[in-house]
């Protein structure tokens, strides 16, 4: 079930809501963990079981592991949870990727073919396990204790605001929120703001330039013009921005509703001035989660520059792989890991000598080129995409082609994408709160009365807006439902 979907919007959440607030106490968890499972449901009842499946097995392990502090029998208990856990990802997710890479071996030397299985990708996996591994780790190292009610941990892993595409959200973040959480009339105003922010961004700004992305991308490359080229990839950098932020937002903003803080997991990526900048700022709770259970296990920087290096390239190695089961996937990972280690072996100081606009364009730069591995197919398809955005190649596909595009339309959401992309909006909501505060007192309760009317008249248009949109437009999932 989609959050961008009809059926989301104007039954689901609007029921589950009403049945949150009607409810008091520990009843309130029980209902929103049921509508997680009806949700996650929705994609077919496997995935439930599976998901079912997996929160039994990590009580059972966070519950061993508690029991157990220190000791052999921890290290036992956490080893074969992880284990385990990652199991299930690998089965479920690159089984095939395995398989298809011990074929191309086997060709080499007539070994006859392996078949690929039938396992469909279940939706959300790599999100919840990576929220589970956390969950064991944490116990393990005692920087938080074991949930004894299994229906809260199965809340925490099955919470359908964040289930399908993150953040990834901690148990420590959380746990005391499991337990005892408040609602006020603040949370749910801010939280339908964040969830109608997430939900434009997704429909009005990610699906525009997807149309753009979608369209180009399909294209022979032999057959794209530079100016087409562009296009596609500059479309598609906005669009998988507004697409994860989006998502994020709503994520956000549903969990403040039913009375939950989820941690922030974008912070304006694109106005970043190096790649590290760049991380510290795009799918925050991904890196993070990388750096605490992996980079700094490794050894982090403490072990001498060669030994940083190789960490580096481990985590984005697999940082790659974790979005797909894809070779480009890792190459994608790989670009960030490389510029990361020349940042880190003297780049960055010359970088912080160069006129700031220079950084900016350096980092996009790198950035941009390296979405290209994202979106294509293979590399053969990347390779030629590169040529045609150099313009080496003999195009069929030039400017009256992009016409259809080039419109009043594209350009209005482009330039709300551009500013949307910095803190534009959010200069102007504080230039215009200094304001009000700054006037005189017997005219601050209007302007604050005109302000509200303002707002609300503004999220209500982004609700028709969306729904106009939803009705007229074809089914475009977001990006990461398939990470």
């Amino acid at each position: 079930m989609l959050f961008s979907s009809s059926v989301f919007l104007f039954i689901f959440l609007p029921v589950v809501i009403i049945g949150y607030y009607l409810l008091r106490g520990n009843w309130r968890n029980v209902f929103l963990f049921i509508a997680s499972l009806v949700f996650f449901a929705w994609g077919g009842v496997s995935y439930s079981v599976l998901l079912m499946a997996s929160i039994i097995m990590n009580y059972f392990f966070g519950r061993a592991i508690g029991k157990n502090p220190g000791g052999k029998k921890s290290q036992i208990w956490l080893g074969t949870g992880v284990t385990l856990n990652l199991l299930l990802l690998g089965v479920f997710k690159y089984a095939n990727f395995i398989i298809s890479n011990i074929n191309n071996l086997f060709e080499t030397i007539n070994i006859p073919a392996l078949e690929n299985t039938s396992i469909a990708l279940p939706i959300g996996i790599s999100f919840y396990t990576f929220q589970s591994l956390s969950y064991l780790i944490d116990i393990y190292r005692k920087e938080t204790n074991y949930q004894k009610n299994i229906l809260r941990l199965g809340l925490y892993i099955s919470l359908f605001p964040q289930l399908i595409a993150g953040p990834i959200v901690r148990y420590h973040d959380i746990a005391k929120q499991l337990q005892s959480r408040t609602v006020s009339f603040e949370k749910f105003s801010y939280g339908v703001q964040r969830f109608l922010t997430g939900l434009a961004k997704k429909i009005l700004i990610a699906n525009s330039f997807a149309y753009i992305a979608d369209d180009i991308f399909v294209v022979i490359p032999a057959d794209l013009s530079a100016s087409a080229a562009w296009l596609g990839v500059i479309s598609y950098t906005l669009q998988i921005y507004f697409d994860f932020s989006g998502y994020s937002d709503m994520a956000i903003g549903l969990g403040s509703i039913f009375g939950f803080k989820i941690l922030e997991n974008f912070n304006f990526p694109y106005i970043a001035r190096s790649i590290r900048d760049f991380w510290r700022r795009w799918h925050i709770s991904l890196s993070t989660w990388f750096r605490d259970y992996l980079y700094i296990p490794l050894g982090g920087n403490r072990k001498g520059n060669i030994r940083t290096y190789v960490n580096l390239i481990i985590v984005f190695f697999l940082t790659g792989l974790w979005h797909g089961a894809s070779w480009n996937f890792v190459a994608w990972g790989m670009i960030h890991g490389f510029f990361l280690i020349l940042e880190r072996t003297g780049g960055e100081k010359i970088l912080n000598k160069l006129w700031k606009p220079l950084q900016h364009l350096y980092t996009l730069f790198i950035v941009l080129m390296a979405w290209v591995l994202f979106r294509a197919e293979d590399f053969t398809y990347a390779w030629g995409y590169y040529k045609a955005m150099l313009g080496l190649n003999t195009s069929k596909y030039g400017m009256y082609e992009l016409s259809k595009y080039l419109n009043t339309e594209f350009y209005i959401v482009l330039a709300v994408a551009l500013l949307g992309s910095t803190k534009f909006f959010i200069n102007t909501g504080d230039f215009i709160g200094k304001f009000k505060n700054n006037t005189d007192k017997k005219i601050q309760p209007i302007l604050q009365s005109v302000h509200s009317l303002i707002s609300i008249g503004f999220y209500l248009g982004l609700l028709v807006l969306c729904a106009m949109y939803l009705l007229s437009y074809t089914y475009n999932p977001f990006i990461y439902y398939r990470f």
